[in-house]
Formats: structure tokens, sequence, C-alpha cells
């Protein structure tokens, strides 16, 4: 009895022991789900790391347009000049206004020019009395020479007479126009309308007036409509040589194909013009050819010789994609952008960019698509590989990262 006793109690205690255990596995099970719990609580509280906006790039159908630098010039250009001698007697403008086609400018000196025409009148009314002399003359021997009563050689020297009276006249006729044109020239009328430049000789001064050695009175530039020339290279006038020839864009020598303007003051392209004109030719020192664009100018804003930037319809329609112009970094030649990667780290894409587009959007030839999430701020504050808590935005509702720097 007391082994069977014994053997009882030592199983009894082995069933403790390994229900004991039991207890205490389960504890640490307990214990460590509890602590996991805890850590993983925390992990969520804590911030995983720098806040920044991402924004997948835009991805459109566009038409690419070219920039250009040039200058202004005047429609018409003209320099004013005498086409007579003589003493300035009267300026009749003001510096710098306005003047129409056909207005007084200068007045010179009319009575040297009076007195010759004077002269001429009685030229003309001499030779008219020796062809009337003369015509009475052929007459008389006109009908003499039917009844035989006058020689031949008579006849023949009044006649002769008679056409060098005639000739006579038509000279005198011919030195009256002259001496009145030359009357009308002491009038120097504006050629063209525009703004006339300062007047360059006073009153009281001799000028000389008829050759190419005149002296220049002043100038006149027309302004409205103005012209903006500037050059473009050979590869652009290949360019846009074969759009015309398939078809995807008119040829500026042919088609008023749209430019827009813009003067240094301003950070938009707001003045509206037209092709009109191309050369014939491209420049063999430059290797560049000119064209030029027409603005209407009603308002007078430009003047002849400000300089200006234009862009010039480039390509068809397509499709691209743009982004904002001022996230693109620089590292020595290579462009490059931050995007977010899987794991919500900083990486770095390296681009091929175009041309500016529209609010500061910049084309992208290659190196984006259009699923990449672009880091659109905090850009200086990021390195590759740094680890990043992106908030997903839109660049087409973002007024600040469409905000657009000339200066960048």
């Amino acid at each position: 009895m007391k082994t069977i006793s014994l053997k009882t109690a030592k199983f009894h205690a082995k069933v403790y022991m390994i229900f004991a255990m039991m207890l205490g596995v389960m504890a640490i099970i307990i214990f460590s789900a509890f602590e996991k719990k805890e850590e993983k609580e925390i992990a969520q509280n804590e911030t995983p790391g720098l806040p920044v906006e991402v924004a997948h790039p835009v991805f459109e159908k566009i038409t690419e347009w070219d920039e250009y630098t040039g200058r202004f010039e005047a429609s018409n250009r003209v320099e004013v000049r005498a086409r007579v001698s003589g003493y300035i007697d009267n300026v009749s403008f003001k510096d710098g206004q306005s003047v129409n086609k056909g207005d007084v400018l200068f007045t010179i000196d009319q009575r040297p020019f009076k007195i010759a025409l004077n002269q001429a009148r009685a030229g003309y009314g001499q030779a008219q009395a020796r062809l009337t002399i003369a015509q009475d003359n052929y007459d008389r021997v006109q009908s003499l020479r039917e009844s035989g009563a006058v020689s031949a050689e008579e006849y023949d020297s009044r006649k002769q007479a008679l056409a060098g009276a005639k000739a006579s006249l038509q000279l005198a006729q011919a030195s009256v126009d002259n001496a009145r044109l030359n009357l009308e020239f002491t009038k120097v009328k504006a050629p063209i309308s525009g703004r006339v430049s300062r007047d360059m000789v006073n009153e009281g001064n001799l000028i000389d007036g008829g050759s190419s050695n005149s002296t220049l009175l002043t100038t006149i530039v027309a302004t409205s409509p103005i012209h903006f020339y500037f050059r473009g290279s050979e590869s652009d006038y290949l360019k846009y040589s074969r759009l015309a020839q398939n078809g995807e864009r008119g040829s500026s020598r042919s088609t008023a194909n749209p430019v827009f303007l813009k003067l240094q003051d301003e950070d938009e392209y707001v003045h509206e013009a037209v092709m009109d004109f191309v050369d014939n030719e491209i420049d063999r020192s430059t290797g560049t050819i000119e064209g030029r664009a027409t603005l209407e100018n009603k308002d007078g804003l430009i003047e002849p010789g400000m300089f200006g930037k234009a862009r010039l319809l480039g390509s068809s329609e397509h499709e691209a994609i743009l982004i904002p112009n001022e996230i693109i970094g620089t590292n020595q030649s290579v462009r490059f952008v931050y995007v977010v990667a899987e794991d919500n780290t900083v990486n770095t894409k390296n681009i091929e960019l175009g041309p500016l587009h529209t609010n500061g959007l910049r084309i992208v030839r290659n190196g984006l698509s259009p699923e990449d999430l672009l880091i659109t701020n905090n850009i200086q504050k990021i390195r590759p590989g740094v680890a990043v808590s992106p908030v997903e935005t839109s660049l087409t509702n973002n007024n600040d990262v469409l905000a657009f720097s000339e200066a960048e």
C-alpha cells in the first residue's frame, strides 16, 4: 500500500510540473504578443519620414512652341530730304508728334522758285507767239502751193519752221511744269503717316536738295503695324519645312502662322502677331535665316528698336509629359527629378528636357512615365535614400506648383 501511494505521488508531481511548464509557456507567448502589439502601435504613432507632396506628371496632348529673341522694327521708315535746295523758311511740326501722309513739315523760301515759274511762263508765251506766226506762214504757202506760186524750197522751209515752233512750245511747257513742280517741292511733305523725329535742320539754314547727298531733315517711322524680326537656325528651318511637307503645319511663307510676343517687363506672351515673311536664303556666316512677324500695335506701346521674345508654332498636336520647371535639379550637365520609390524612399531619375510649354510646365522628352510620383516640395531637404511620408496632390490643381519664375 505504501509503494502504491508513493508511485501515485510521483505521478501527480510530474503532472503538476508539466502543467506548470505549460502555463509558463503560455504566459511567455501572451506577453510576447502584447509586446509586439505595443511595438506596432508605437511604430504606427511615430512619423516614418519627412512629409512631402507628390504628384503624377501631367500627361496630355499639346502643341509645342519654339522661342526666339528678336527686335522690333518699323513697318515703314522714311528719311525726309528736300528735292530742291534753299533756305528753310518754316518748320511746321513739333518734335516727336504723329503726322499724316501729306502734312507739310518744312517750307523752303519760295521766292526764287516763283520767279523761275514766272520766267518759264513768259518763255511759254513767247513760244506760243512764235508758233502762231509759223502757223500763219505755213497756211499761206499751203494755199499758194496748189497754184504753183511758191517754190518747193519755200514750202519746206515754212513747214519745218512750223514743226520747230511746235517743239519750242512743248519745251516751254516742260519748263513751266518743272518750275511749278520745284515750287511745290518747296513744301516738304510727309511721304507716310507715322511718328516724326526731331527737326535736324532749323529755320534759316541753307540745305541741299535733289541729290543723293541731300540734307537729312528728319525721319518718320510707321509703328502700326510694327514688325518683329528674329533669326532661326538651319535645323529649325528644316523642321518647319518637314512639318509643312507632311501637312502638320502650314509654311510661314504662305500661311499666317500665329506668333505670340512679350516685352522685357512682361511675364506672359500677351501680344498676338502673325508670320508674314521668311527670307530666301540661309546666311552663310551665321547659318541662320531671318523671319518676320507683324503686330498691329494699335495702342503704340511698342517702339522700333525694342527687344522682345517670340513663341512660334513648332509642332503638330501630340501627347507629352509635362512637369513644373522649378522641381528640376541639375548635376553638372545632367537634369533630374526626385521621385518616391515603392518603399517610400527618395529616388532620382535623369530626364531629357524639351522646351517650356505653358504655366511653368516643361516638356520631358525621356526619363519619366505617367505613373511616376514626383516630389514637388521640400526639394532642398531631401536626398536619395531618405525615407519620406508622401501626400499625393495634383499638378493641375496646385497653383503653387504651377507658379513660374521667369528667372529660372
